[in-house]
């Protein structure tokens, strides 16, 4: 069957996240985006884990169900640590096939550090030997490392990453088979780099809130349970694992280099105009990921490897809407609009992907058919995000105008 997954969000429990983060509010959401599949989130927090314990019906193959929607046991991990002389902080995405490992898990690494402190523990553990405790204790389980491009806490991130994978998980690399690619890269950007073709490249939402659940997301053809997932992934399967869905990666918070408290935005050729520096006070501006990806590529832009998993780059409905109308995506009129077309017309990825342009035309008010057309036809505007703000996208311009930084990518 076909479905959409998102297996990294966190819970309640982690820092600067919703109260509303709990598995009623996660599953009610999901649902209205059109997702069949839901990470937990933060397994390794223990008030959490006895909600997800109490909540969710076990099905005996790896899932869980809760009100209709299909959950996988996910939490990621923090390590901050020294390695030959240099700190590293570097994120990990873990997926775990039932309650029985994930309690030795949690067992284990407890012994490492505070996983009460907060549903996103840090520990002051190397990812090689979190990588080998996890794939020990069940070597069923899924190790991912998360948003490998961000500067401050990645696999290859500028400020505190390694330039290869293998530094990283030493031995225990040929059992990392998928990486995810995080809000301000897209799979284009990381088929430039040769290294990473035999990997599986996830997307996933990584929300703090329920309205962001599915910003990006995965589109499979499979089976739905834990191990035909987790071979698919292995083995980069693409008659079952057809796209991802993805933010804009200029959007994202470190797209480009600059410095945020002098607002100043950088692209890479400019940065290095400026040796590193920001022309305004000249402290050393925070890399970012199109820049970091520069350093490391082998190859041209718009290179597409043979055995590349397509994308789909979208707005979220929310976001449209507040454009059409011209107010803020969290003013109630946007909120009133978004329910009313969920409640006629289905999920929203079903409105996003799905809707014939005459059906969005014919159903819906006209300048959010209109918005929605050119997010699929990659017709935006975008002032792309720097060292921890957001991107901005416009979708209209001015106007009767066309966009100032017209942007175009093929969607299929």
């Amino acid at each position: 069957m076909e479905f959409i997954a998102d297996f990294h969000i966190h819970s309640k429990y982690s820092r600067a996240t919703s109260k509303d983060m709990d598995i009623v509010h996660i599953a009610q959401w999901a649902k209205s985006k059109g997702i069949t599949l839901m990470g937990t989130g933060d397994f390794t927090h223990h008030l959490w884990l006895e909600e997800l314990k109490h909540n969710l019906e076990d099905l005996g193959n790896g899932l869980f169900k809760y009100q209709g929607v299909y959950f996988i046991l996910s939490a990621e991990i923090s390590s901050i640590y020294s390695k030959n002389g240099r700190g590293y902080r570097i994120h990990n995405v873990v997926l775990s096939p039932s309650f029985k490992t994930t309690d030795k898990i949690n067992d284990t690494l407890s012994r490492y550090g505070n996983l009460a402190s907060d549903g996103r523990p840090i520990l002051g553990m190397d990812a090689e030997n979190l990588a080998e405790i996890i794939f020990d204790i069940d070597e069923n389980c899924m190790v991912i490392p998360g948003h490998i491009w961000t500067p401050w806490f990645s696999l290859f991130g500028s400020m505190s990453g390694f330039n290869k994978i293998e530094d990283c998980f030493e031995k225990q690399t040929p059992k990392i088979f998928a990486l995810e690619t995080g809000l301000s890269s897209d799979p284009a950007m990381n088929w430039r780099l040769s290294k990473l073709d035999r990997f599986t490249l996830v997307s996933n939402s990584d929300s703090h809130s329920p309205a962001k659940i599915g910003r990006e997301a995965n589109v499979f053809n499979c089976d739905l349970d834990y191990m035909t997932i987790r071979d698919v992934l292995k083995t980069k399967d693409k008659e079952r694992f057809l796209y991802t869905v993805e933010f804009y990666p200029e959007e994202g918070k470190y797209h480009f280099d600059g410095h945020r408290l002098c607002k100043v935005r950088l692209s890479p050729q400019e940065t290095r105009k400026y040796q590193g520096r920001c022309p305004e006070c000249g402290k050393a501006v925070t890399v970012g990921v199109m820049n970091r990806i520069e350093q490391l590529a082998d190859r041209p832009q718009g290179y597409v490897p043979s055995n590349s998993i397509p994308f789909k780059s979208l707005i979220p409905l929310d976001e449209i809407i507040a454009e059409a109308k011209g107010v803020s995506k969290t003013s109630v009129g946007v909120e009133k609009e978004y329910r009313s077309l969920i409640s006629q017309f289905g999920a929203e990825f079903d409105i996003l992907l799905k809707f014939s342009q005459e059906d969005l035309l014919k159903k819906l008010p006209r300048r959010i058919a209109e918005g929605i057309i050119r997010v699929r036809e990659a017709k935006v505007s975008i002032q792309a995000g720097y060292d921890g703000e957001y991107g901005i996208i416009s979708i209209f311009g001015d106007e009767g105008k066309e966009p100032k930084e017209e942007k175009q990518l093929s969607l299929f």
